[in-house]
């Protein structure tokens, strides 16, 4: 099946659909191409130092302000790989400036995960787990000379909030 046929379901946007493009402490920068239907290496982060803090992908069907499907880290107790495709539950969202385009970062867990079944929202998960997201996305790309500005989390209804105006925006692009 090709990511362009990978549907949001009905409980969207409580129960969202990520395709991983990488996996927790990867150097390797994935990114799904739209042209060629294909999650290509991008580049390799300059920074030897610098991981993934948790695997991280894109949710299909949505569009960003950024004009990229709209970004999601999935806290997960084992990596999976490029490509595979997990239901998540948002329950916050990272906003940050990005080579001057607002881009937000959904933070989720696994729809169907008995160890995270108990977390509804951001402030039932330990606080280091947003200062290494947002060290990461702070530090990123100090290597190539590019800042990006991390302003802070909005929580569980603010992150619903943007994969539904996503989701809506990749819609009104005239996609089904």
């Amino acid at each position: 099946m090709s990511w362009k046929h990978i549907k949001q379901g009905n409980k969207f946007p409580e129960i969202i659909t990520v395709v991983i493009e990488i996996p927790k402490g990867s150097r390797n920068k994935y990114e799904y191409n739209e042209e060629l239907d294909v999650i290509k290496l991008d580049r390799v982060n300059y920074d030897a130092a610098m991981s993934h803090p948790y695997d991280y992908g894109d949710v299909p069907g949505t569009r960003s302000g950024d004009g990229d499907h709209l970004d999601a880290f999935v806290l997960l107790d084992n990596s999976v790989f490029p490509g595979c495709v997990v239901d998540a539950r948002p329950i916050a969202v990272l906003k940050m400036m990005d080579d001057g385009e607002y881009d937000e970062k959904l933070l989720c867990v696994p729809a169907d995960d008995v160890h995270y079944n108990h977390i509804e929202s951001m402030e039932q998960l330990s606080p280091q787990i947003f200062r290494e997201i947002s060290h990461f996305f702070e530090h990123y790309k100090d290597l190539k000379g590019k800042k990006v500005e991390v302003q802070g989390w909005g929580d569980k209804n603010e992150a619903l909030a943007i994969a539904k105006k996503a989701y809506e925006t990749y819609q009104a692009e005239g996609h089904e």
